[in-house]
Order: structure tokens, then C-alpha cells, then sequence
């Protein structure tokens, strides 16, 4: 065995680290900025009588998720190739939970797709039509019941050789579906009110079959966008964005200005209001 190796970091603690290599998972002391999903160099160490690990640099990753705290921006993940928005009917999701998340993940090279979770618990029309606006902007969608086991295979079909983290609401079933796809119960609260609460105390990546990368991280629901520009919001949301590139003037606020096509798009129903009011709230007040 090699005294330097190349691993991934499966999980992260406050001030250490698991690293996996094709040797085997060794111990090791974090260093600045590691987090789970991390590619790493590391030297092996023998410290009383265990093989530890000692991380000697980071590679550089393909993508990676922060999250802002106040003023202090934080990483939790790198190398995720694809984030998974888990959507229920109860307690229902709201657009702007969803367009927030398509929003993160676009603006970090990542590719967002819905999981319509719950699929056991009926419906209203409104829930379809908000289903159908992002299936009709070409967003992947998937429909499960994690609690029953629907469905399933397509959700794990989809996953082969993808890193993906998922993403929901409390209460929205993101443990109960980590859970039943890694074959290992995750921690939760129970359920109050219909609201769970995550309780996870380290993040965690497991890899399936198939180079499946599932990666579960303490406290991803909602997310801060404060941190982005007015120039950056808009490419969250493709067609506005194309719309915008035909209007007159090319400081155009796509709110009254003459010659708007993105307005003129509203208008013909070819924007969606809900996906227009998220992008100027988002755009204005952050």
C-alpha cells in the first residue's frame, strides 16, 4: 500500500473526516475547507497501532454547494452532479422552494431534477399544474411514494453513475427516501404536525450500485439567494432569460418597459406567473 493515496470524503464531522480509498476508510483530521464529497490526497499514518489518515491537499472539484449564513458563506458538498427537489402535495411545496433550488443548482453547474414524492396521498389541481410547469420546461420528474416503495426503480434507474444530493421541506420525506435507497434507516424526529425535523449530526455520502453517490447533509431546506447579482438570478430562470435577450433596450427591468418581450411572453402564456413573480422577487428583494 502506498503511504500517499487518493480518496473521497464519505462522511464529515465538526473537526474530522472519513476518508474512503480502494485500501480501505481511514480517520483523519479536517483541514480548512474539506467537505464531504471532496476528492483528497492523503498520507498514511500509523498512530497507536491504527492506520489514520492525514489529508495533505484537495483536488479540484468539478461543482460544489454553499449555503450563506448572515454575512458568512459556507460549503457543505462539492462534486454533486445532480440535485434532487423533492416535491409533496402534503404539506404542499411551494414554487418558490422549488425555483430557488433550480436557481442554487444551475448557478453552480449542477443539474436540479423534481422528485414528486407522496404520490399515495391525493392531489389537488393546482399541485398538477405546478408539477406541469416545470415538466414543461424540460426539468426532469419523477414520481414515487419513498413510505410505500412506489415506483422506485425509475427514481434508481435515473440515478446510475449521477452524485446526487436531495433536497425537500420538512416533512417532505427526504430521510424516509435516503433511507429506503441506501438500505439503512437515517435519523429523524417524529413527526409534528406534519412537519419533520432533520436531525442528522454529520454529512454522509454513500455510494450504491451502479456508481450511485447519495450524499445527506444536516439542514438543506431552504436557502439563502441574497448572495447573488441581478445578472446571475435571471439565469436560473432559462426562459425569461431568453425572452429578455429580444427585448428593446438591454437594461430593460421586465416590468413596464416598452418593447418587453418578457412581459409580452407573460401575457401569451408562454412565461408562467408564478415562475415571473419568483424571478422578480428573487431579482429585487433577494
Amino acid at each position: 500500500m502506498k503511504k500517499v493515496q487518493t480518496g473521497q470524503i464519505v462522511e464529515f464531522y465538526s473537526n474530522s473526516c472519513l476518508v474512503k480509498t480502494k485500501f480501505g476508510e481511514f480517520s483523519c483530521l479536517a483541514i480548512k475547507n474539506v467537505v464531504v464529497g471532496d476528492f483528497v490526497e492523503l498520507e498514511i499514518i500509523q498512530d497507536s497501532k491504527k492506520l489514520n489518515g492525514k489529508i495533505l491537499s484537495i483536488q479540484e472539484r468539478k461543482t460544489k454547494l454553499s449555503k450563506s449564513d448572515g454575512s458568512k458563506t459556507k460549503l457543505f458538498a462539492a462534486n454533486i452532479s445532480h440535485v434532487g427537489i423533492i416535491v409533496t402535495p402534503k404539506p404542499k411545496t411551494s414554487s418558490e422552494f422549488i425555483d430557488k433550488w433550480i436557481l442554487k443548482s444551475k448557478l453552480s453547474n449542477i443539474e436540479p431534477f423534481i422528485i414528486n414524492n407522496k404520490i399515495d396521498i391525493e392531489s389537488d389541481n393546482e399541485y398538477k399544474i405546478k408539477l406541469g410547469i416545470y415538466k414543461s420546461l424540460g426539468i426532469t420528474n419523477i414520481d414515487c411514494s419513498a413510505k410505500h416503495g412506489d415506483n422506485l426503480k425509475e427514481l434508481i434507474d435515473f440515478l446510475k453513475q449521477k452524485s446526487v444530493l436531495f433536497v425537500g421541506n420538512s416533512g417532505a420525506g427526504k430521510s424516509t427516501l435516503s433511507s429506503k435507497l441506501i438500505g439503512k434507516k437515517l435519523k429523524t424526529n417524529s413527526l409534528s404536525n406534519e412537519q419533520g425535523v432533520h436531525t442528522t449530526s454529520i454529512s454522509s455520502l454513500y455510494e450504491l450500485q451502479n456508481n450511485t453517490k447519495i450524499i445527506d447533509s444536516p439542514g438543506m431546506r431552504d436557502i439563502e439567494i441574497k448572495n447573488y447579482s441581478k445578472d446571475h438570478i435571471i439565469s436560473g430562470f432559462e426562459e425569461i432569460l431568453e425572452a429578455s435577450k429580444g427585448c428593446k433596450f438591454t437594461n430593460c427591468n421586465h416590468i413596464n418597459n416598452k418593447g418587453c418581450l418578457v412581459i409580452e411572453g407573460l401575457a401569451n402564456g408562454q412565461i408562467n406567473q408564478s415562475r415571473y413573480n419568483n424571478f422578480i422577487k428573487f431579482r429585487d428583494n433577494g
